[in-house]
């Protein structure tokens, strides 16, 4: 059976062989590119952003991939965002002071938390999944399973039907949104074991 074709962004801010990994156990060929010149026909788009908001922002404006990510979405083709790559999708965020590329509305927020809470919030926490289920959470509890997360800043929207899901970290955070064929989430499932690789897998099988 062929493998569904997904294209991996690299912006050039990390080692990715984790991400590219989990996409491939998961069933699907992966393509890391660092421009979309080369993009092609894929049935997928992931963006697995890591680092700083605004060196982000001007890697994707360098490279072009600002202006892809924003026409894919628009056109409800498959995409999959990934920590920073969830960020990105907003109009701003407090990291920098930075523009992001205003996918969806809303903002980029550091935790403000007493001294009982580190940051970043790093370790395993559960996603409050939304009542409705979609083809990429399938088989999922809706409040219980525990993602990896690492990050001091969260997203904060107020369009309650992007929340895919929620966490609680001394309050409680948007840690994952969908809308259409886009998903996107704070954690990250290439290292969340088994239940992120079966979020990955429901991608995959929904392609």
């Amino acid at each position: 059976m062929k493998r569904p074709d997904i294209v991996v962004i690299d912006p050039g801010m990390g080692n990715l062989r984790s991400v590219t990994k989990a996409w491939e156990h998961a069933g699907a060929s992966v393509r890391l590119l660092d421009s979309p010149d080369d993009v092609g026909q894929p049935e997928a788009l992931v963006f697995p952003g890591q680092g700083g908001m605004s060196h982000c922002m001007q890697a994707l404006a360098a490279s072009g991939f600002d202006v892809f990510i924003k026409d894919w979405i628009e056109a409800d083709r498959p995409f999959f965002g990934i920590c920073l790559g969830l960020q990105a999708l907003f109009e701003s965020s407090d990291e920098g002071e930075t523009a992001g590329l205003g996918v969806f509305s809303g903002s980029v927020r550091r935790f403000q938390l007493g001294r009982e809470y580190k940051i970043p919030h790093m370790g395993w926490n559960a996603a409050q999944f939304r009542d409705e289920e979609t083809p990429v959470d399938r088989g999922l509890s809706r409040t219980g399973d525990q993602f990896y997360f690492v990050h001091s800043y969260h997203v904060e929207t107020a369009d309650k039907s992007l929340i895919w899901s929620e966490t609680d970290y001394g309050y409680r955070f948007v840690s994952a949104i969908n809308r259409g064929r886009c998903y996107a989430t704070q954690f990250h499932p290439e290292k969340s074991q088994t239940k992120g690789l079966q979020i990955y897998r429901n991608f995959v099988d929904s392609l």
